[in-house]
């Protein structure tokens, strides 16, 4: 084993762990929805699976690696719901078209820089306070998700407060395995019912048609780059890592481009789910919490190789579980982004303005409310300082 690997402890690779499960979990059925409204059947389905996870795992392990930072990669789960929502009437080869030319856009934005550019403009105390935003509704959902499993819910809060007293760096993997003994023992957890079976690739040759380049290809790209890429930059920032964001869109899509003939629709940069990979729960060093994106990478991969096992895993694990890991595991970088973003005086206004504009999930022709948060956080910035 390299000798970098042999220090990850514990808490990087459950924190790498639950960014894989959450993000899964969360929006698998989603990407099922999406693979069905084009046409896609189970093998087809299973081979999105393996490429989705194959080109995920791969680049998350290597840029990671790379740049020795937290790059974690995701699929496009708003991508996934325009697909699922406008897909119908597209063949699967026009899908895979449309997923072809979104990728190569991809890659054209990260090549020329352009994007990078703009978001290295965003004042710190309002990419603090989109990170908080976006963060915000699953730390709602921590408490929320106690009407149905008060006692599972309490019990892993309980724990993971104890685990930060006592052993602060595996609070979290205290509240997973809680989490996990206490479904198990209710009878909740059917891990029983996955069936293990290997993905086969399945090729599609592509094809083109107005209506699956201007009706998903393009929004594709678009809902990707503002709903996923932007806030993904926002949360590599607000933990204070400086990675370069051109080579990353540039590698991510390139990876997308090569995999999208067997069904990789749309790879890009985690938010939500990075920051659990992120934050001081991973490790006290954050310039160790790469080893957490580096697991997760793993995972993915694996994930990817056993594609047709997905959704009788995904039917294992209790809804009430994964929300409420998701919530316990962001904790720390929820209350930390609202302090970064307040932090400066002359700054809380406008930071208060894009949390909350993010927080509403005020959304507009289909563009997610991250970016009105921006728009609007930096709109006040500029104003009230007179530019």
């Amino acid at each position: 084993m390299h000798p970098r690997l042999r220090t990850a402890s514990a808490s990087t690779i459950a924190a790498g762990s639950i960014t894989t499960l959450v993000g899964v979990v969360s929006s698998a059925a989603i990407v099922f929805q999406a693979a069905r409204a084009v046409g896609a059947g189970p093998a087809e389905i299973a081979s999105w699976i393996f490429a989705l996870g194959l080109g995920i795992g791969v680049t998350s392990i290597a840029l990671s690696w790379r740049y020795r930072a937290p790059v974690v990669l995701a699929w496009s789960t708003p991508g996934a719901a325009l697909l699922a929502s406008s897909g119908h009437g597209i063949s699967l080869s026009q899908a895979v078209g449309a997923f072809l030319l979104a990728s190569a856009l991809t890659v054209l934005v990260g090549a020329t820089g352009w994007f990078e550019r703009a978001v290295n403009l965003i004042p710190a105390s309002i990419a603090a306070a989109l990170l908080g935003g976006v963060l915000l509704r699953f730390g709602l959902e921590l408490f929320t998700t106690m009407r149905e499993r008060f006692w599972l819910v309490a019990l892993m809060l309980l724990g993971y407060l104890l685990g930060k007293r006592y052993q602060p760096r595996y609070a979290v993997l205290l509240a997973l395995v809680i989490g996990v003994v206490g479904t198990a023992a209710t009878g909740t957890l059917r891990l029983g019912q996955v069936d293990l079976a290997l993905a086969t690739p399945v090729l599609t040759w592509p094809s083109w048609s107005a209506h699956s380049v201007i009706g998903l290809a393009v929004p594709l790209f678009v809902i990707t780059t503002t709903s996923q890429n932007l806030p993904g930059v926002v949360t590599l920032r607000a933990h204070g890592y400086t990675t370069p964001i051109s080579p990353v869109l540039s590698w991510t899509g390139a990876a997308n481009f090569a995999l999208a003939p067997l069904g990789c629709f749309g790879i890009n940069l985690a938010a939500i789910t990075a920051a659990l990979a992120m934050g001081p729960e991973a490790h006290e060093d954050p310039a160790q919490r790469y080893k957490a994106a580096i697991t997760s990478g793993c995972w993915w991969l694996l994930l990817g190789v056993f594609g047709a096992t997905l959704a009788s895993l995904i039917a294992a694990f209790p809804v009430a579980l994964v929300a409420a890991l998701a919530g316990i595991g962001l904790l720390d970088t929820i209350g930390s982004s609202l302090a970064n973003a307040t932090e400066n005086a002359s700054g809380r206004l406008p930071a208060l303005i894009a949390f909350l504009v993010t927080a509403a999930d005020v959304t507009a022709f289909g563009i997610a409310s991250v970016f009105w948060g921006l728009v609007a956080g930096v709109a006040a910035h500029l104003l009230l300082r007179g530019e």
